[in-house]
């Protein structure tokens, strides 16, 4: 089973770099989509053999994401169970309700998992948001565990955080900036503690300059000055099904690349 999580930033504009055509090459079970910046209505996109099921945000133009699956899901939700954040947040203010408005979730449960794509909330300049980006953290974490407690989790997106030095090319000029601040490093700690792996690294722990983001500016694509911000996390309890991760940087069309977890379910026992 493969599985392709991607920020194609933009998903009207990269349809015309070539999208369609990648899409293709993915040859994928499912292909995971965040920053689509649509609305419905807004593109005609399907593929033969798929399913497709999108979040949009009420904001014209911005966050936004989507799912493409050959299998057919039991259940689709949207968002984090709202029920779930009425009970963590009693005043929550307006800002916050609308982080969960922007489209930023999917949910499939499938028969022996969830599959969850996110879009994490950027910190923005100045970490104006960065209060709001812990809450977030903290309800995304107990919505994959309120998931977990029924059956396994995979969860891929760009979570906007490079967790360890290792994962950026320049961990000293970058501390404290956007997606490499303590505080968000150490949710995902908190996350990856809590019983989700990080499949890239699970193998591959000490591989350098594999990054799935970089800048627009300076060249730093072509220098491979960028960022490992796109994840696929599971439960721990999934760990034998793992096959191999992957970050498929030659694809472009976004400054974002795709990311890939190889998966075998041929011998599933629950």
């Amino acid at each position: 089973m493969k599985l392709i999580s991607w920020n194609v930033n933009g998903l009207r504009a990269i349809v015309n770099k070539g999208f369609v055509e990648s899409f293709r090459k993915f040859d994928a079970d499912f292909v995971c989509l965040q920053e689509t910046k649509m609305q419905e209505g807004q593109l005609d996109l399907e593929f033969e053999g798929y399913h497709s099921y999108w979040s949009y945000a009420e904001r014209r133009g911005y966050s936004g994401t989507c799912i493409f699956t050959r299998h057919q899901p039991l259940r689709v939700t949207y968002g984090i169970d709202a029920s779930l954040l009425a009970a963590q947040n009693a005043e929550p203010s307006d800002d916050y309700l609308e982080m969960h408005r922007e489209g930023r979730v999917i949910t499939l449960e499938m028969e022996h998992f969830f599959l969850v794509t996110c879009y994490t909330p950027n910190s923005q300049d100045g970490l104006k948001r960065l209060a709001l980006r812990m809450r977030w953290e903290d309800d995304f974490r107990r919505y994959l565990k309120h998931l977990e407690e029924k059956k396994p989790v995979v969860v891929c997106g760009d979570l906007n955080v490079a967790h360890k030095d290792i994962d950026l090319k320049n961990p000293k000029t970058n501390h404290n900036n956007p997606g490499f601040t303590d505080e968000e490093r150490a949710k995902m700690t908190e996350l990856q503690e809590s019983g989700f792996i990080d499949t890239f690294r699970f193998f591959y722990p000490t591989r350098e300059d594999a990054y799935s983001w970089w800048s627009y500016r300076f060249h730093a694509r072509e220098k491979n000055v960028g960022w490992r911000i796109d994840y696929f996390l599971c439960s721990k309890s999934l760990e034998q099904h793992l096959a191999d991760a992957k970050i498929l940087a030659d694809f472009e069309g976004s400054d974002h690349c795709p990311v890939e977890l190889d998966m075998d379910f041929v011998s599933y026992e629950l």
